[in-house]
């Protein structure tokens, strides 16, 4: 499947916070969480080795885990938020501090809100990313709720600019700066980070490796070792996969 850039913008400017995945993560499975363990005198912090990958994802871990852990997710998804709050702990301090899992953050966009929110999570680059990722899904329900009041008028306004303008004044007429602003991103930053061109263009491109290459139809949507992991949507199912490939 191809899509076009004015397409792809077209689905950006969507007001609508969309449905996110096939099936919904389990509501019952409890949340889990891991104390960090402290790396040994002479060893690797791995939870500090955080870069840019030449995917677009962002990757937490030794860069040669022998099972390398890709999501493809998005901040509006409530089904990823779910995820994260079950899950990113434990993947931390039970697998990526031990060397033996990377885990790598891709975005896969699906509407105007997780465009502008998107933008704001990655263009301070690998070392305060996954901090933001943590706020955006922790915060998600108070940050995407401005979004859900936004007027026909409002809609009206964004359409009627040019392209290049649209989601920065989406992320203001949604408040984002505002909430960013709280975590340390002045409104200069904020506003260079919406005007980046190139960021867009990578988001653009990270959908459709997740849509084209990887064939995925929802999030959150889970590759280990470069393999699609099919109906896995939340912790109970994703585990067992991971501590299989590590056998």
């Amino acid at each position: 499947m191809t899509i076009s850039r004015s397409t792809m913008l077209g689905l950006a400017l969507s007001l609508t916070l969309t449905a996110c995945g096939d099936k919904a993560a389990d509501p019952a499975a409890p949340a889990t969480t891991a104390a960090t363990p402290a790396s040994p005198a002479g060893q690797t912090d791995w939870l500090t080795v955080n870069v840019a990958t030449p995917e677009g994802g962002f990757r937490m871990g030794n860069p040669d885990a022998k099972v390398k852990l890709v999501e493809f997710a998005s901040l509006t998804c409530p089904h990823c938020a779910d995820f994260h709050g079950q899950a990113f702990e434990t993947i931390k301090a039970k697998y990526v501090a031990s060397g033996n899992v990377s885990y790598e953050y891709r975005n896969f966009v699906l509407n105007g809100p997780d465009y502008a929110a998107s933008m704001l999570a990655r263009c301070q680059g690998a070392e305060p990313f996954f901090g933001l990722l943590d706020s955006f899904y922790k915060d998600q329900a108070s940050w995407t709720e401005p979004f859900s009041k936004l007027t026909d008028a409002d809609s009206a306004r964004l359409s009627a600019l040019p392209e290049d303008k649209q989601i920065a004044m989406l992320a203001e007429v949604g408040k984002l700066d505002a909430y960013v602003r709280t975590r340390g991103m002045p409104r200069a930053k904020f506003d260079q980070c919406l005007a980046d061109k190139g960021a867009l263009d990578k988001l653009l491109e990270l959908r459709k490796q997740a849509t084209d290459t990887y064939k995925l139809t929802g999030t959150p949507g889970f590759i280990i070792n470069g393999a699609v992991q099919t109906d896995v949507y939340d912790w109970k199912t994703l585990e067992p996969k991971l501590q299989a490939a590590l056998q």
